[in-house]
């Protein structure tokens, strides 16, 4: 692509994006966005064949400004639970100008053929930045994992994020307060759960949640990160 192809294509996702947060997805035309970025219908439509194509495109951003807002502020040789706090709560700053959008989101992202679901192939780049995301916390603090987990957990603590997330989309309180909340309480849980599973008497179950992962995560290797 020349260098005026993908500059045109990064106005047109600035502009979608702005707009969907704005005045909301429903609201939102491909021809409105072409309007907005100055290029013609048809430019647009060559570049995204359709709304949908551009809320993979939030996505990655999301995943992107995530990362460089929370890696800075790991804390080398900290708690687990203090740098899982720190990515989970900068996820949610990330994703809050976004919130009224969220529904609409879940709605594209849900069925198992969107390339905007998070397990989809074509969201490789996405989700391997927000499991990186989780590798870094994890080796950035003093906590030792569990040595059959040290594979799978990035991923396990992705899909815990998943779980939060989802909370996030339907929560209706004042800044999404009970979001937050779920977060400083759940984070502690984790850190301690990881403490018992390098216990000796645990060491089976955790086999278990690790080959659940393999499993139910990556069927046929389609969704590793």
């Amino acid at each position: 692509m020349s260098s005026r192809g993908i500059e045109t294509r990064e106005k047109l996702v600035e502009t979608a994006l702005r707009l969907f947060r704005d005045e909301g997805f429903a609201a939102t035309t491909m021809r409105k966005i072409a309007i907005e970025a100055e290029v013609s219908l048809g430019n647009a439509y060559y570049y995204f064949a359709s709304k949908d194509e551009l809320v993979h495109e939030l996505y990655l951003v999301i995943q992107r400004d995530h990362r460089a807002l929370a890696l800075p502020l790991l804390r080398e040789g900290g708690s687990l639970t203090e740098n899982l706090r720190i990515v989970l709560h900068t996820g949610l700053d990330v994703m809050g100008p976004y919130h009224g959008f969220g529904s609409t989101f879940l709605h594209v992202a849900l069925p198992t053929t969107s390339q905007s679901s998070p397990f989809s192939a074509e969201s490789t780049d996405a989700r391997s930045m927000a499991v990186d995301l989780m590798r870094e916390a994890l080796a950035a603090s003093k906590q030792r994992m569990p040595s059959s987990l040290e594979t799978q957990l990035p991923m396990l603590l992705w899909l815990s994020y998943l779980g939060v997330t989802l909370h996030w989309v339907t929560d209706s309180s004042p800044e999404q307060a009970r979001t937050r909340s779920l977060v400083d309480g759940l984070v502690p849980i984790i850190a301690k759960a990881l403490t018992l599973a390098r216990l000796p008497v645990a060491r089976g179950l955790v086999g278990d949640v690790a080959a659940l992962i393999t499993k139910v995560v990556s069927p046929e290797g389609s969704t590793k990160p």
